[in-house]
């Protein structure tokens, strides 16, 4: 391995082919290494930032802290070595001491210590020699104590659930006795959440999205590798779910590695790879060995060369670059480090057939794909992933309509975010239809009142205003989308419409890069990429021509590219029926032309079908909002 002691400066990740087990070895070492200068005198606090979250300081000072063990610990259950690892041994020493300064403060009903419980839990299962023999008798004693006070306080009502479980994990390995009937109360709630066919619901909420894969799974998958032999029937079911699930996980990365940007906590980054290494400490062949190493690199080397680290190389606040925007208000500096989730085959031997695997290729796979559980309908251009979206109850953090309720996402484009309270005359509203009556403040799609789902299409009927209701329907036509809306209002409104946004980077020297725009078509081309958005008639009455334009957005407000292009589609509706539709497009030019739009429209009678029911494979019947 190479010196630690160096200070990294960018993404510590850079270059790091992740073809072997040394080298994911080596990535931790490297990850973990610009925190040794973060630490609090008495090692129990580990500050990365002067920003804030809406819990304590000193709970973010222990995710700081505790974070790494993600990947510290299977590192150093597989034989791999840190060294500084005593400051992170001394931290709990002292942390958990009510009598040190640096004292962490008791779990209390859902608190954020409750979250960072598990990582310890993690740590004392996986590698008890380190985290446990290596703490004085009074660490052990203070250490013991703040872990069975933890099990007795609330969790927030969904994966939360699962810290109890792998504090119990934890302290069963060091043998320390605890009440079991509360873990049993636990996973009896947490396959409570079961939606059938390998999904899960993240509590009751209806909301699918990477919580999923690195919470729900990976949690019931350490669960099914280190969980007590007399509940063996529920590990076996965990396992199970975790067999159907990955096939359709799998959708959701593209053939360079990228993972499809949806959803909160996306400052997480890597930890997107962690449902395929826990697949693998699981010894759980869910497809092929090769397969699942192949997934896993892929998102790695993805990472590694993404700005996504301050000059110390301290994994920063956001997504494919520093963001606050994108941000939720539980996202301290030392957040971003649940990424360490995806090194959990470190805790595997040399021979294990995940790392004895060679990585596969990615596969061809069906170009249109449905996803009814989580509500999207998939396709494929070039390896690149796009899923039309709809159906989501999305919860109450920030810009959560964005990070759910758009009518598209890409693993090539991101989506974007609002900075300016969604600021009606330069906002991005990127696979948006926005409305707003005084030209400010714009409405969008944030829940549905009913949804469907079919082979190739979503219906959604919702209102982003009082008496405003919108259908919307969305067809997958690769490498096209089709969009078709009805509206009915009682105001006159203002609406705009986006397509895929663009990164915008700065000129060579030459003419700057100007929009395309017809009577009908806007349109963005770069050297790398093209985006399209056309305005075509619907098959209803009231039909409603559009205005094309490219706007500029604020920076910061895409999570992939900090400046970008959106092409848009205006128009002003007065009280009354309007309808209108779109054909969007974009993606990699590599030489090649853009293909044509389709513009086969289905009939209203084809659409009417759809609402109705057609060939419906889900159904929501959600509140409207």
């Amino acid at each position: 391995m190479k010196d630690f002691t160096t200070q990294a400066m960018g993404n510590p990740m850079a270059g790091n082919p992740f073809a072997t087990r040394a080298d994911a070895q080596q990535a931790v070492v490297d990850l973990t290494a610009p925190l040794l200068e973060a630490f609090s005198p008495g090692c129990a606090r580990v500050t990365l930032g002067a920003t804030g979250a809406h819990f304590h300081a000193a709970a973010a000072d222990l995710e700081g802290l505790v974070r790494p063990f993600w990947g510290l610990a299977p590192l150093l259950a597989g034989g791999g070595r840190f060294y500084g690892i005593e400051k992170f041994v001394d931290g709990l020493n002292n942390g958990a001491d009510p009598a040190h300064p640096e004292y962490w403060g008791p779990v209390t009903d859902r608190d954020q210590r409750m979250v960072e419980s598990a990582a310890i839990g993690y740590a004392l299962a996986l590698a008890p020699d380190v985290f446990w023999d290596g703490l004085s008798p009074r660490g052990r004693d203070c250490l013991r104590d703040w872990l069975l006070n933890s099990l007795h306080q609330t969790p927030a009502p969904n994966n939360w659930n699962f810290f109890h479980v792998l504090v119990s994990l934890g302290l069963r390995r060091v043998g320390i006795d605890h009440d079991l009937t509360i873990i049993e109360g636990n996973l009896d709630r947490l396959e409570g959440w079961d939606m059938g066919n390998g999904w899960y619901r993240d509590g009751s909420s209806q909301q699918a999205d990477h919580y999923i894969p690195f919470a729900m799974h990976f949690y019931g998958l350490i669960y099914a590798q280190y969980g007590p032999e007399g509940d063996s029937a529920r590990r076996e079911r965990f396992r199970e779910r975790a067999r159907r699930f990955a096939p359709q996980i799998a959708h959701w990365y593209a053939a360079d590695g990228a993972a499809l940007p949806y959803g909160r906590s996306l400052t997480y980054r890597f930890a997107h790879a962690g449902f395929w290494g826990t697949l693998a400490l699981a010894g759980e062949e869910a497809l092929p060995w090769g397969d699942i190493r192949g997934f896993w690199a892929r998102n790695l080397r993805w990472w590694s060369d993404k700005p996504i680290c301050d000059p110390r190389g301290t994994l920063s606040i956001g997504y494919g670059y520093p963001q606050l925007s994108m941000s939720e208000r539980y996202n301290s500096p030392g957040s971003p480090y649940w990424a360490m989730k995806a090194f959990a085959p470190l805790a595997l031997a040399a021979d294990h057939p995940f790392w004895a695997a060679e990585e596969a290729a990615p596969k061809e796979r069906p170009q249109v794909v449905s996803l009814p559980e989580p509500g999207m309908v998939k396709f494929e251009d070039r390896g690149d992933v796009t899923v039309l979206a709809g159906g989501q109850r999305s919860p109450t953090f920030g810009r959560t309509a964005e990070k759910y309720n758009k009518f598209a996402y890409s693993t090539r484009y991101g989506f974007s975010v609002e900075t300016e309270g969604r600021a009606f005359r330069n906002g991005p509203f990127d696979n948006m239809l926005a409305f707003s009556e005084e030209g400010d403040l714009a409405m969008v799609r944030c829940r549905e009142s009913m949804a469907r789902i079919g082979p190739d299409w979503l219906y959604s009927a919702w209102s982003p205003m009082p008496e405003v209701a919108v259908e919307t329907w969305l067809l997958a036509r690769p490498p096209w989308h089709l969009r078709i809306h009805r509206i009915s209002s009682a105001r006159h409104v203002q609406t705009v419409e986006g397509g895929f946004a663009l990164r915008r980077d700065d000129p060579t020297p030459g003419p700057a890069l100007q929009p395309e725009l017809t009577d009908r078509m806007a349109r963005m081309v770069t050297a790398q990429d093209a985006s399209y958005i056309i305005d075509v008639a619907a098959p209803f009455p009231g039909v409603t021509r559009r205005a094309p334009r490219v706007v500029m957005p604020e920076p910061n407000t895409n999570v992939l590219a900090p400046r970008s292009w959106v092409p848009q589609l205006t128009a002003t509706l007065v009280p009354g029926e309007a309808c209108f539709g779109a054909w969007i497009y974009a993606g990699r030019l590599e030489g090649q032309a853009p293909p044509e739009a389709p513009m086969a429209m289905p009939s209203a009678d084809d659409l009417a079908a759809m609402r109705a029911g057609g060939e419906v494979i889900r159904v929501w019947d959600l509140p409207a909002g």
